[in-house]
């Protein structure tokens, strides 16, 4: 019997070593994608019994964000701490993509949410596996530092908020990727860490388009229900994430992505006094 579309986001999730999981996301991407190529017969959507929390290997041990060590990218122990930091970020997005799939399953959506989804979740695979490879090529692995236990707040906390999820997750979350990374980028260049640097330009450029998924499939929702989405933005993020959005914002690439600074200007502390 042919595995239905949530089925697959559920395996995933259920699936603990990272790069088995990842492995096996870019199977079931691929599978998906075949089939909306006509290539196989039709995947249906289905029904999802997503796990509140997704499978995670023993390693690393997740800390609280104020006992991770702080990095220091000056030093090769830094650099890798860094990669280890990205190597987790990239293994919860695969979760967090998966994971819209399969608890929003009862909501009628367009198939292009879901290619838009199954395609993320195929590259933030391949950004962990980039990682990892960075990871193993400086003598360190996935695991052998310690990691943030905070990276599935979002989902839990938006797990019957289907607005809340892409507001937090994609326009807020994976938007300060395209803040950070470029100075990351350049840290590992002046380190000459070539093949960190190749990935990491690559997680940058394809990150841009998740966001961009986020921001689309917020504001066809807002339409759906007559919403004004900049408003009802504002009221999730309020609501759902836990700090104020800190400036610098690489607006350029947020406005690519289909942020305007409308969006996320009033969320900082500068205007949270009278946001």
């Amino acid at each position: 019997m042919t595995q239905t579309l949530a089925d697959m986001a559920v395996e995933v999730l259920s699936t603990a070593d990272g790069r088995e999981k990842t492995a096996l996301s870019r199977r079931h991407a691929a599978v998906w994608q075949a089939a909306r190529r006509g290539e196989t017969a039709e995947i249906t959507i289905g029904i999802g019994s997503p796990p509140l929390h997704p499978a995670r290997p023993a390693h690393p041990e997740l800390l609280s964000p104020r006992d991770v060590p702080r990095r220091r990218p000056g030093s090769e122990a830094g650099r890798i701490a860094l990669l280890h930091a990205v190597a987790h970020i990239e293994l919860n997005a695969v979760d967090l993509h998966w994971d819209i799939i399969a608890r929003f399953a009862h909501v009628p959506m367009p198939m292009g949410f879901y290619d838009d989804w199954v395609k993320a979740a195929d590259e933030e695979s391949k950004h962990f596996n980039l990682m990892c490879d960075c990871l193993e090529e400086l003598g360190s692995h996935y695991g052998a530092l310690p990691a943030h236990a905070g990276m599935w707040r979002a989902a839990e906390d938006t797990a019957e908020d289907f607005m809340g999820r892409l507001a937090v997750v994609p326009m807020v979350l994976e938007a300060r990727g395209l803040d950070v990374t470029p100075g990351m980028i350049e840290i590992f260049r002046k380190a000459k860490a070539n093949s960190a640097v190749a990935a990491l330009e690559t997680i940058y450029a394809e990150e841009v388009s998740h966001v961009a998924y986020g921001s689309k499939w917020f504001h066809f929702l807002c339409g759906r229900e007559n919403l004004d989405p900049k408003d009802v933005f504002h009221d999730l993020v309020r609501r759902y994430f836990h700090a104020t959005l800190k400036p610098p914002f690489n607006e350029e690439k947020r406005a690519e992505a289909g942020l305007p600074p409308d969006f996320y200007w009033p969320l900082t502390e500068e205007f949270s006094g009278s946001a």
